[in-house]
């Protein structure tokens, strides 16, 4: 059986390489199925050209896998559109973030046979066995299917439990020489770049977070390693970007890593996605050792009771102490904070403007997006249950218009009042950022004229 599996185009020069699509290959071609990728993203093909190729071509199954934002689903209802015109068309099925908490929905608006809910790898074989013999889905878990206007909805699969098992991704499907060109914080110009899922899930449970996978799964650090030893030597790669939810799932497993990083002599720069329960400074001085220059720190608001209100298990307290404590150990801090979160308000707003400007070290430019409730998270059924929206359709369709508005409005402001706050947020940040950069590219300048610094390239920007 031939699969075909699209990476939708999302307008990016360099684009992320698609993790979730390349394990999915990496397990169908394991299992004997011939797979190709369509790479749209890296060739910006119109979508008119997957009918043209669906047409030259024949495929058994088609899939296309999205995440929860409103660019992503109307992609993926233009998409849907190009496969649904072809001659050839396959057995079309959906999954990812975005179809699995509302799959009848997206069934029943793209018009795909099938949507994989969460994790796929086991669930897409037995898909495509019963595809091959003709048999019904009814008794496979983890999928809900179309029969011509019926939607039906099987139970939910347990998750994978060794995840070592899963194959690495397909990588030598994919153009990787243009992947790796990703710009991570801190990276040089010559560091080839790859990003690595180092576990699944999460052990925290912020009430704006749309992940349905409980818990965390890590893989083995011997599994980590040995995939790194892969990309290095087969593609050059000097950095990696950890982006699992949360590599810093514990200060044992953080440890354990990076000395197993250590031990390997891997000698690679690496970032990864943090929590400040776990920033302490000795263990942030082993991260250091081991390569770490970046970590993303999910903030989202400098308020103990937004914090609270979040569910995000932080205080400013621990706040302030871990983003010193990164500081201090020569590690850059990633900054996310969002605003509009249930008893939000101005001032909430102003502390987190005031802590981004406090501890701002240059190294990304950062801005306050509204929270937005995506389908399967907590606050998405918070809104439906309080009125503020009808259904997934209302969201997507009505709602969920651009991450950087608001979508629904959970404050006592009016919209007007909430966006012209967010617009005066934002323009503190960003004549922060500028008048750094202004700052840092005179100083290059005096060191080249007045000390005249042999080491300048010239004023380039990237």
């Amino acid at each position: 059986m031939r699969v075909l599996l699209v990476v939708y185009d999302n307008g990016s020069y360099i684009s992320w390489f698609p993790q979730g699509i390349a394990y999915i290959a990496a397990t169908l071609r394991a299992n004997g199925y011939e797979t190709e990728i369509y790479s749209q993203d890296i060739y910006h093909y119109p979508d008119a050209d997957l009918t043209d190729y669906l047409d030259r071509n024949k495929f058994d199954v088609i899939g296309v896998s999205v995440i929860a934002g409103y660019y992503q689903y109307k992609k993926l209802l233009a998409i849907s559109e190009a496969i649904n015109r072809s001659k050839n068309r396959p057995v079309y099925i959906i999954g990812g973030h975005g179809p699995s908490p509302e799959a009848e929905y997206f069934l029943k608006k793209t018009k795909a046979d099938i949507a994989v809910i969460g994790e796929g790898e086991l669930t897409i074989l037995e898909v495509m066995e019963a595809i091959g013999k003709k048999r019904s889905l009814e008794s496979i878990l983890g999928v809900a299917y179309r029969v011509d206007d019926k939607v039906f909805i099987n139970d939910r699969r347990p998750l994978i439990k060794d995840i070592d098992s899963i194959p690495f991704p397909a990588y030598d499907l994919f153009p990787i020489e243009s992947y790796r060109l990703l710009r991570m914080p801190h990276c040089s110009n010559s560091d080839f770049v790859m990003p690595l899922l180092s576990g699944r899930g999460c052990t925290f449970t912020c009430n704006f977070c749309y992940r349905l996978d409980e818990g965390f799964r890590p893989r083995s650090n011997e599994n980590i390693i040995e995939e790194i030893r892969f990309l290095q030597k087969s593609y050059g790669v000097t950095y990696i970007a950890f982006s699992d939810e949360l590599l810093m799932s514990s200060v044992d497993r953080t440890v354990s890593l990076c000395e197993a990083f250590l031990k390997a002599g891997l000698n690679i720069k690496w970032d990864c996605n943090g929590r400040l329960n776990y920033a302490k400074p000795d263990v942030l001085k082993l991260m250091k050792e081991a390569g770490c220059v970046f970590i993303n720190y999910g903030i989202e608001a400098f308020d103990d009771q937004i914090l609270k209100n979040m569910n995000k298990a932080l205080t400013t307290k621990m706040i302030v102490a871990g983003i010193e404590a990164t500081l201090a150990a020569g590690i850059s801090p990633g900054y996310n904070i969002i605003f509009g979160n249930i008893g939000e308000n101005k001032r909430t707003l102003q502390q987190g403007v005031d802590f981004l400007l406090k501890y701002d070290d240059g190294s990304q430019m950062r801005t306050i997006r509204p929270v937005t409730p995506y389908p399967g998270s907590p606050l998405y059924y918070y809104a439906i249950e309080k009125g503020y929206m009808k259904d997934c359709e209302d969201f997507y369709e009505n709602k969920h218009t651009n991450s950087d508005l608001l979508a629904i409005n959970f404050t006592d402001m009016t919209d007007r009042e909430f966006h012209e706050a967010l617009f005066d947020a934002n323009k503190q940040l960003l004549k922060n950022y500028f008048r750094n950069k202004e700052k840092s590219t005179i100083e290059q300048a005096r060191k080249l004229y007045i000390e005249q610094d042999a080491s300048f390239r010239g004023f380039r920007q990237s």
